[in-house]
């Protein structure tokens, strides 16, 4: 007897904002369901930042996370790792700028299935256009919580603001 797989494929893709239907879109944090459905299309137009939408069918958005080019200081790094790491000021990396999961999709895995695909993106770009690590500013001690269960590290001073060295983002996918 054929198994049947009645969950939609979802399938990332750049946002397009004639066919993703953003007006939907609802994660229950009134900052980012305002950023996809005002402020994310402008933002990718003007390349601020790239941002990414997985979807079931090509038009509902099931989440969304946003990419750009970042730097860090290296006096904001621990300092044993800035120790081995350069004499440089600056340090380059990529952020992830906002990440966030449908209430539609709550409990379906798809807040680790987009930092995963965002995380693959960052080391396959990474390769292109060096990144010491990917960083995240947490908005709540839940979303820090989430960024720390699959590696991610508080900077000394910033506890709100998180980084995972892309050595280690490569072991993840190797």
């Amino acid at each position: 007897m054929e198994e049947r797989n009645d969950k939609p494929k979802l399938v990332f893709e750049p946002l397009d904002c004639s066919k993703h239907d953003r007006a939907a879109f609802s994660c229950g944090d009134d900052r980012l369901d305002a950023y996809i459905k005002k402020q994310a299309g402008q933002d990718a137009e003007k390349n601020l930042c790239a941002v990414f939408i997985l979807t079931p069918d090509g038009k509902t958005i099931a989440g969304f996370y946003t990419l750009s080019q970042h730097s860090v200081e290296l006096d904001k790094i621990p300092e044993v790792i800035a120790k081995k790491l350069t004499k440089y000021t600056d340090v380059p990396a990529t952020l992830i700028g906002r990440l966030a999961r449908s209430n539609a999709y709550r409990g379906a895995g798809v807040g680790e299935e987009l930092l995963m695909d965002a995380l693959h993106r960052c080391l396959v770009n990474s390769r292109q256009i060096a990144s010491w690590a990917v960083v995240v500013d947490a908005k709540d001690e839940d979303s820090a919580a989430f960024y720390k269960k699959f590696g991610f590290r508080e900077f000394p001073r910033t506890p709100m603001k998180l980084f995972m060295p892309m050595l280690e983002i490569e072991k993840m996918f190797a």
